[in-house]
């Protein structure tokens, strides 16, 4: 094999998700491309992570000191959703339910990563709800054991905030999920979140 094809490969492989295979097929696409959409691929590669910034209101990526999000005076800055990352805003912003602002952990509390609540955004998120503006948190963080561990922390800290609300996304079985294949922390939610059903 080429050094320099070799080198992209090794390069792409450095990717979540991407492996060997993956990676070769993404560097002959690249060696089809014009040389021109090749340059400007890379180009937007190295000006996205040289010039990028984390928003100072939500840990949210910008291109200024405030994404669009905080920028914005048409969102109820009452309520805060908090996630773990920019994909997840993301993919609640991408539903046009949610109005309010958010907050962006960086990530959840792993010890076997080695992230510990003070490698998250939390003191940040706290400094926010000492304004006194925010009315309610929304705590919208995965079901896994580090989300859950991350989960009781945020409630742990959130107790020195009494006069704000604090709820968390539904969780429980997904939609066309069958019952014997859910496993049992889901079910477990499931029942405590249950809703009532109108019977007209």
């Amino acid at each position: 094999m080429s050094k320099l094809l070799d080198g992209v490969c090794s390069e792409l492989q450095r990717l979540p998700g991407i492996g060997r295979r993956t990676a070769l097929r993404l560097a002959m696409h690249i060696l089809k491309m014009d040389v021109e959409a090749a340059d400007s691929l890379s180009q937007s590669i190295a000006r996205f992570r040289h010039d990028i910034r984390y928003c100072a209101g939500c840990n949210n990526l910008s291109d200024e000191t405030l994404c669009p999000i905080c920028s914005d005076e048409r969102r109820d800055r009452s309520t805060i959703c908090v996630v773990e990352q920019v994909a997840d805003l993301m993919s609640i912003e991408n539903t046009g339910q949610y109005r309010g602002l958010y907050h962006v952990l960086g990530g959840v509390i792993s010890p076997m990563q080695g992230v510990g609540p003070s490698d998250l955004k939390i003191d940040l998120l706290c400094d926010k709800l000492l304004t006194g503006d925010v009315k309610e948190v929304i705590i919208a963080i995965s079901t896994s054991v580090e989300g859950e561990t991350t989960l009781f922390y945020l409630m742990s800290r959130l107790k020195a905030f009494p006069d704000v609300k604090v709820s968390t996304i539904a969780r429980g079985i997904g939609f066309g999920d069958e019952l014997e294949y859910v496993d049992e922390l889901t079910i477990t939610h499931a029942l405590i979140n249950r809703q009532e059903v109108n019977k007209k």
